[in-house]
């Protein structure tokens, strides 16, 4: 995202930061207020700079909950703080805080490999809750007849609301030695436009002293105490320097002390890490994209001696999945990922003698496979998968097949004629089982036209492959073992096993669920396996479900062979900006849409229940999802924001705005309704995902709505009236939906490479080229059948690809250098006085 303000305009027009956060809740221990039960229902919320942004699912009737949950955040630069708060749910009334924990960005950066630990929850206080920014003006007024301090109050956005409603009634003071003036008050709202000038009369010795200006925010109260919105300090030597100064301030806290209360509102283990990168121009990775794709393109005789496989060689264990979905990513942009995992996929194959190994290791070909499908996959999971995991998860059912687990406590009666026996559990138990296999294995078998092509030709490229390294009768299956190991061992059954993982659940299974999940996968992967497993595993118990597994290995093998039937011209291998066709819904569901207005109905009937259809291309909404229902769209690139809408607005919560401008240039609000607080993130973020490289973007935008000929926000009657809060279009969560970005995708790789520089040098350029005689006829006879080429020339060629791999990351190096030290050369000249 690109950064702004005056010390950064040379980086607006050079480069870009891509800030993100990869949040896990691991576990949570505490003694909060519990209810009656002596329990609590706890869940989390989490806040960037006081924006919900995600929602855990409720832990019912637990004090040590547990929630496992990750999320992944793209933030812009300027974000100061993420906050946690854990609260308990209650079915009446509000749900209760139990405490909170909150980290700078500065915390957080400052942990190379991020944060991973237990924090104590701290009270929250009121006075500590602030948030928002306030505009003014200040300025040092001296002449012969009076010597004096001019603060020029504008507006205020985003105060946090102190009143039942949702709002405050603002007003704010400046504070200097012992001066003081206050603006007038404005009634509910908390984007107060003030437009007021106060002046301070000093003495001509206070311009000597020093001190700090005092800007304070506070919300009016008519009975009780007033309460306080948020301070800035700004040093009185600023205005000395400058005379006038006028900015957005960002409202601080009054500063006391957060206290943990020794521990006795409990602790939540947090693991948080914050990756923060200068994105340089495109030109600049181009030399590095040219020679990874060259690796493919133009494949070297010598098989180890290319960018790619030098890559592979210095990425780390830990980096390698991330290193795989980034140059997945950096090919599906180029238009050559089906070229990209054959490169891999071949070397894997050729350097594999036992094909009962093939593709069992976490080798940087498996991992490409592997992200590969989630990336171009994740619809097709859906459509194949969802039905019947929203099945299972709304059935419940208790199965159970191991002896040493069944309880018969938690069984509901199956049988009138007395208790139930564990014989009548485990009968009970295969037969749903057989129904929920057979369900997910028709579904699959099923499913070929819905398989992404260009999935269909990588392993159609695979299949061909590992038949030409196993051609011998005996290994005729591990062409199909190759196959169904990624499709149903690395796609199908993890799916399975964790939904939400894979979006095909908002929250996770509970215990009962989870268990029927984790059987299914087991067998789904037996399936994958041709059944050639049964019967050698530990798992005895699982033998009633070995018929059904063998009866559909017939059908898995037909279906296999009708995956891979697909001519590889029909997979178009252009560049391309998106993972996915601009045609492709990329999300569906039921929301319900504010009527047009007009309207004078109350707000709870105002919206309608429609069902809505995301592309690249449009959003568009009818009735039903009916295909005969008449459809309205609005084309994404007419999008010009997607933004939250205040609760007090229509008295709902949990509503969006999508604001769309059209050819005239008239700007129209669309209001959309979720469910609940994840589908609103999910939309949000969704809907701005694509529409992320419109031109047209709003900076600003009106939270609340126009009603009674006036915005509900910040009360102006101007209907045309410029936004009263900022955009949030940079915040976006994670995951396999995210746009294509090039030049970060490579800035990864480059990070990678540079990590791996000193390794490189020692064993490419550094490279003594003496050798035993037979060392000379090892490497001949593994890379050079014919004898084409000497071991001088080998590693001749392998010092000339290194030193050019080597040089981008020099030059990039150098780039980034440059480009931070004019950055930091602009910064000094602009704060200079």
């Amino acid at each position: 995202m690109k950064r702004s303000g005056k010390t950064t305009l040379f980086c607006q027009k050079w480069q870009k930061i891509h800030p993100y956060i990869f949040v896990l809740w691991r576990a949570g221990a505490y003694q909060p207020k519990t209810c009656n039960s002596g329990t609590s229902d706890p869940y989390c919320i989490v806040k960037v700079d006081n924006e919900v942004v995600a929602r855990t699912a409720t832990v019912w009737k637990n004090l040590n909950p547990f929630w496992g949950e990750e999320y992944t955040l793209h933030l812009p630069m300027g974000f100061h703080s993420i906050s946690f708060y854990v609260m308990d749910e209650d079915t009446i009334g509000h749900d209760d805080v139990i405490g909170k924990i909150t980290l700078s960005k500065d915390a957080i950066g400052s942990q190379n490999k991020g944060l991973d630990n237990w924090l104590n929850l701290t009270r929250v206080d009121p006075d500590e809750e602030v948030q928002g920014e306030i505009h003014l003006s200040l300025e040092l007024l001296r002449d012969a007849q009076k010597i004096g301090l001019r603060c020029h109050f504008k507006e205020a956005r985003d105060l946090a609301p102190r009143d039942i409603t949702g709002t405050s009634d603002p007003f704010a003071r400046i504070l200097f030695n012992n001066h003081s003036a206050e603006t007038s008050i404005i009634k509910k709202t908390r984007y107060p436009h003030w437009g007021e000038t106060v002046e301070l009369e000093l003495e001509t010795n206070e311009l000597t002293a020093g001190g700090i200006i005092t800007v304070e925010v506070w919300d009016w109260d008519m009975v009780g105490r007033n309460d306080f919105l948020g301070k800035v300090e700004i040093p009185f030597s600023c205005l000395q320097k400058t005379p006038l100064l006028q900015s957005w301030f960002r409202l601080m806290p009054l500063g006391n002390n957060e206290d943990d209360a020794g521990g006795k509102l409990g602790a939540l283990r947090l693991k948080v890490r914050l990756v923060e990168d200068r994105i340089l121009p495109s030109v600049y990775y181009q030399p590095l994209i040219d020679l990874l794709v060259e690796s493919v393109i133009s494949p070297s005789e010598v098989e180890d001696s290319s960018p790619l496989t030098m890559l592979e060689e210095v990425t780390t264990v830990d980096s390698r999945q991330d290193v795989a979905m980034t140059l997945v990513k950096i090919f599906l942009g180029q238009g050559l990922v089906v070229p990209f995992l054959d490169y891999f996929n071949t070397r894997e194959v050729n350097h594999t003698s036992d094909p009962n190994t093939l593709f069992r290791s976490n080798s940087l070909a498996s991992k490409a496979m592997e992200q590969f499908m989630k990336a171009v996959g994740m619809l097709y999971l859906h459509e194949v998968l969802k039905p019947i995991i929203n099945r299972i998860f709304l059935e419940k059912k208790y199965i159970e097949l191991d002896p040493c687990k069944i309880d018969l406590n938690r069984t509901r009666r199956i049988s009138f004629k007395g208790a139930v026996s564990e014989a009548e559990v485990r009968e009970s138990s295969v037969e749903m089982l057989q129904g929920y296999l057979t369900s997910i294995v028709e579904s699959i078998v099923a499913s070929v036209d819905q398989c992404p092509p260009v999935m269909r030709v990588a392993f159609k490229q695979l299949h061909k492959r590992v038949e030409e390294q196993f051609p011998e009768p005996e290994n005729e299956d591990v062409k199909y073992l190759a196959i169904s190991g990624f499709f149903f061992l690395r796609f199908f059954a993890p799916a399975i096993l964790a939904p939400k993982l894979f979006q095909l659940r908002d929250h996770h299974a509970d215990t009962r669920t989870s268990r029927t999940l984790l059987l299914l996968a087991k067998a789904v992967q037996s399936v994958g396996n041709l059944g050639l497993q049964l019967g050698h595993c530990k798992e005895l118990w699982m033998e009633p479900l070995h018929p059904i597994i063998l009866c559909s290995v017939a059908s898995v093998k037909d279906f296999l062979d009708k995956l891979i039937d697909i001519d590889h011209d029909s997979v178009s291998e252009v560049p391309q900006k998106a993972v996915f066709l601009p045609s492709v819904i990329v999300k569906e569901g039921y929301l319900h849409k504010h009527k047009a207005e007009g309207t004078q109905l109350l707000s709870r009937f105002a919206f309608k229940k429609r069902y809505f259809w995301l592309s690249s291309e449009a959003l568009s909404y009818a009735k039903t999802p009916d295909p005969w229902q008449v459809r309205s769209t609005i084309p994404v690139q007419c999008v010009c924001a997607v933004e939250r809408v205040d609760d007090n607005a229509f008295q709902q919560q949990n509503v969006m705005q999508v604001i769309t401008q059209d050819n005239d240039g008239q700007m129209n609000i669309m209001y959309i309704q979720c469910k609940n607080v994840n589908e609103l993130n999910q939309w949000l973020s969704a809907v701005r995902k694509a529409s992320i490289y419109n031109e047209r973007m709003l900076p600003s935008f009106h939270p609340g709505a126009y009603r009674s000929s006036k915005w509900t926000c910040c009360l102006q009657a101007d209907r045309n009236a410029s936004g009263c809060s900022r955009t949030h279009s940079a915040v976006t969560l994670g995951d396999w939906s995210d746009p294509l970005d090039p030049d970060a995708e490579t800035q990864t790789i480059y990070k990678q490479l540079l990590q791996g520089r000193d390794r490189l040098r020692k064993q490419y350029v550094e490279v003594e080229f003496e050798t035993t005689e037979d060392d000379g006829k090892r490497l001949n006879s593994r890379m050079l059948p014919d004898g084409a080429q000497s071991r001088k020339e080998v590693l001749e060629r392998r010092q000339a690809v290194a030193a050019r791999l080597l040089g981008v990351v020099l030059d990039l190096e150098q780039a980034h250098a440059t480009f931070q030290r004019r950055e930091m050369e602009e910064a000094s000249l602009i704060l200079s006085p």
